[in-house]
């Protein structure tokens, strides 16, 4: 599997679901998920089972599809039609088959979006969690996770480096949003320390600016694999959020040119989705020289953007610092954030769409 192939998926069935946008699952299954079974090297009936019996919640289900290396199943696939939201319920049925068979490894999707989960063990407790989710047009953002479901990568057992890795990475950046200030100022202090004091200042900007490239980079990695990529500006991104198992109960931002998705950005928090989406804008459409001289007043009483907290005695009252020492204002009401990022949005000729608990 490569990235041409997924983008190949990805088109077929788009183009599948456009004609059929009311799909039931049996339709599902034969358009448009065997297709993303081959995808993964996962063939019926060779190592493919429809309909396993599992146990769950007293009683006997049957897995809409189990992934089977030498008779046992190594992962579970739960389909639902393209006419059917993802739910809570689904992601509870999923979770309880892979922990009640002892699978690692579950994908729940309706052709349209895509969940993958996995089950551990950890201190004697099993729990089963989410690993990414993504909708079609952003798949070919998840290569490393599809690589880890392909039967070559179960097969040899290649997928454990890979999610652990993942799971590390998902640590680090954590650990790089919520002390970037501590490790900036330490990073800071060994200039001082070492050189001169004059550096303290460029040192931590600098230092924080490091900071957000890495935490980008590590972003890339988990889902693409690659870090950087050779062309920045031309790789179209999804912003980490939280790692909620209740896709609904974010806030998602779609970017699109015309009818094309760009970037799409999640996040259980307002603040921090509608910053991702910002970050994009100033980082890939060159959003600052488009706003002409800061600060960013669209008619109202304070900035919105701007390269220092206030301006001319009008005080941002919930900055956010963006790369490239830029801050923005993050005190705004849902619809107020909404309009403000279309208004961003058109400044490069994008348009916005808004999805999930908006």
């Amino acid at each position: 599997m490569n990235e041409d192939a997924v983008c190949a998926y990805v088109d077929h069935a788009r183009a599948t679901i456009e004609a059929a946008p009311q799909m039931d699952e049996a339709n599902t299954k034969a358009a448009v998920l065997r297709d993303f079974l081959d995808l993964l090297s996962w063939t019926i009936p060779e190592n493919t089972r429809l309909e396993y019996p599992v146990n769950a919640f007293g009683k006997t289900y049957k897995a809409d599809y189990a992934l089977v290396l030498e008779g046992t199943p190594v992962a579970f696939l739960e389909a639902k039609g393209v006419d059917t939201s993802l739910t809570e319920k689904h992601r509870e049925q999923l979770q309880a088959y892979l922990k009640n068979e002892d699978v690692n490894l579950g994908i729940l999707t309706n052709g349209r979006a895509y969940e993958f989960y996995r089950r551990e063990i950890i201190d004697s407790k099993v729990t089963v969690n989410t690993l990414a989710t993504a909708t079609l047009s952003t798949l070919s953002d998840k290569m490393t996770t599809l690589s880890a479901f392909t039967k070559d990568a179960i097969q040899t057992e290649e997928w454990i480096p890979i999610l652990d890795r993942i799971r590390a990475l998902r640590d680090a950046r954590t650990e790089l949003e919520g002390r970037k200030d501590e490790l900036a100022g330490e990073v800071a202090h060994v200039f001082t320390e070492q050189l001169s004091d004059a550096l303290a200042s460029p040192a931590k900007s600098q230092a924080k600016e490091m900071i957000d490239r890495l935490i980008r980079y590590i972003e890339r990695e988990i889902d693409d694999g690659r870090g950087e990529p050779a062309d920045p500006e031309a790789v179209p991104e999804r912003a980490v959020g939280g790692e909620s198992s209740d896709v609904e109960d974010q806030y998602h931002i779609h970017l699109l040119d015309e009818n094309t998705a760009l970037a799409e950005f999640a996040d259980t928090q307002q603040a921090d989705v509608f910053l991702h989406a910002v970050d994009y804008l100033i980082r890939n459409h060159d959003l600052i020289a488009a706003l002409g001289p800061l600060p960013y007043i669209p008619g109202r009483t304070r900035p919105i953007i701007n390269d220092r907290t206030d301006a001319d005695g009008k005080a941002m009252k919930q900055p956010r610092e963006l790369p490239g020492g830029y801050y923005l204002e993050t005190n705004l009401s849902s619809t107020q954030k909404q309009r403000e990022l279309g208004r961003l949005a058109s400044r490069c000729e994008l348009t916005v769409e808004f999805v999930g608990s908006w």
